[in-house]
């Protein structure tokens, strides 16, 4: 059996793995950046109390970050109860402060909400990307450690640590 390839078919084949190459290259370069951080102690579980955060500098002292223990397990949550989270407090629609309030981070200059047990994810408001998440670790003397960051810090191209 001989098979034959048309001009068009040869093209059509050509354009389609060529979209699928590039596109696959484009979706690359926009996952979350994972550069390496220094490990910063936060806190200490046994400060921590059900829905009262805590606010530090992460992972420079330009970013301010916010740890919370929601009371409920979340997604990349550490702790006993997988509760004890933590993200940037910079809200992706214009880098405006965010709080946490009522189980919310909540942006109060054009009121984006954001869900702290679901990543971060936006559900309200202009922001149109997810808050980006701290990554945490904890020891067994109950140090809460940020490790890193899940997600582009706002008003930056790609989150560098300055270098001294």
């Amino acid at each position: 059996m001989r098979l034959s390839l048309t001009r068009r078919g040869f093209l059509a084949g050509t354009a389609v793995a060529g979209f699928w190459a590039s596109g696959y290259k484009f979706a690359k370069a926009f996952e979350a950046p994972s550069l390496p951080y220094k490990r910063a102690k936060i806190a200490n579980i046994k400060e921590l109390k059900d829905h009262s955060p805590i606010t530090f500098n992460y992972p420079d002292s330009e970013s301010i970050a916010i740890l919370v223990k929601l009371g409920k397990p979340a997604i990349g949550g550490i702790g006993p109860k997988k509760d004890i989270v933590a993200f940037s407090a910079h809200c992706t629609h214009q880098g405006c402060p965010v709080n946490y309030s009522k189980g919310r981070l909540i942006c109060k200059c054009h009121y984006s909400m954001f869900d702290p047990a679901k990543n971060g994810q936006v559900y309200q408001g202009h922001a149109s990307q997810w808050l980006p998440q701290i990554t945490l670790s904890v020891d067994s003397q109950g140090n809460i450690y940020a490790a890193g960051v899940e997600g582009l810090i706002w008003g930056r191209a790609i989150n560098l640590i300055p270098r001294s």
